[in-house]
């Protein structure tokens, strides 16, 4: 069986998607009671129109598929854009790929980006890298969320401070729907680079840590980080419902810059200011700068 990481992970999310799905929903009769949630091998190879044995063989990380193959699945399976382009990336000529475990450098702060994210007075904003390692913020992204630098560099990983912080939970108001979205993000953006031995590290720490992380890595959900809305109940200025974009560092593609923001006018927007106001009291939060 080949060690390709890639094909073991494209293996791996086929059966977690396979389970998903209802019988019913595709056309097929429930048949009785299943040994295993969702679909067998042999379902969907039938509505694929392959054979059951080339579909097993792809499970198994054995084979690379062809575009049609592909696309088939993406169908039967009913994959959203996100997961097909998961797919696709797990999928693109892994067999030109190096197999074994890379180490994929922690992305270092350059003063580019912290001199534009602290010129944002009232936005809070982070620099973000695949494995979610928070390597840049401005002194509202401090205020908003923690004082990243009281936490040691090989621990600033956002999705460890949502799992490992009960500070978190009381953050945010879906922690929950964040956590799991971040996981998810974090699966995607790391698709390219499977061996990263880093990834490997964080994520073996945080499913021996806790049983809601290894459940929610092992269900193979992805989701693109771009842009979306958060409800967070802050312990100094209340309720706040942000809106989040996500920006590619063209510089370094791994990099995202992700920036909080609020309808003028709005309660929230005015939140922000005031929370611009008690970050800028030195007694309350250090200065922003990254290690």
């Amino acid at each position: 069986m080949t060690s390709d990481p890639h094909r073991h992970d494209l293996g791996e999310f086929l059966k977690a998607r396979r389970a998903e799905l209802d019988p019913a929903a595709v056309g097929l009769p429930d048949g009785g009671q299943r040994r295993v949630a969702g679909l067998r091998r042999e379902e969907v190879a039938v509505l694929a129109a392959i054979s059951t044995d080339y579909y097993a063989r792809l499970e198994q990380g054995r084979i690379q598929p062809s575009p049609s193959v592909l696309e088939s699945l993406a169908r039967v399976l009913r994959l959203d854009d996100d997961q097909r382009a998961y797919l696709c990336e797990l999928s693109d000529r892994s067999e030109y790929r190096p197999t074994a475990a890379r180490r994929r450098p922690r992305p270092k702060t350059q003063v580019q980006w912290q001199h534009m994210i602290d010129d944002m007075a009232h936005t809070p904003a982070l620099v973000i890298g695949p494995r979610t390692e928070v390597v840049a913020w401005n002194a509202m992204g401090a205020a908003l969320i923690t004082d990243f630098g009281l936490i040691p560099e090989k621990q600033r990983y956002y999705i460890r401070l949502l799992i490992t912080d009960p500070a978190m939970k009381e953050l945010y108001a879906d922690w929950e729907g964040v956590t799991r979205l971040a996981i998810a993000q974090m699966r995607m953006h790391n698709a390219n680079n499977p061996g990263d031995v880093q990834l490997a590290a964080l994520v073996g720490e945080l499913s021996v840590r806790d049983d809601h992380f290894r459940q929610w890595w092992a269900a193979h959900d992805v989701a693109v980080r771009d842009t979306g809305t958060k409800h967070l109940r802050h312990p100094v200025v209340g309720d706040l419902h942000l809106d989040w974009n996500a920006v590619i560092w063209a510089a370094d593609p791994d990099l995202q810059i992700v920036v909080w923001t609020a309808e003028a006018s709005t309660p929230t927007h005015d939140s922000l200011r005031m929370l611009a106001s008690w970050a800028a009291d030195p007694s309350h939060l250090r200065s922003g700068s990254s290690a």
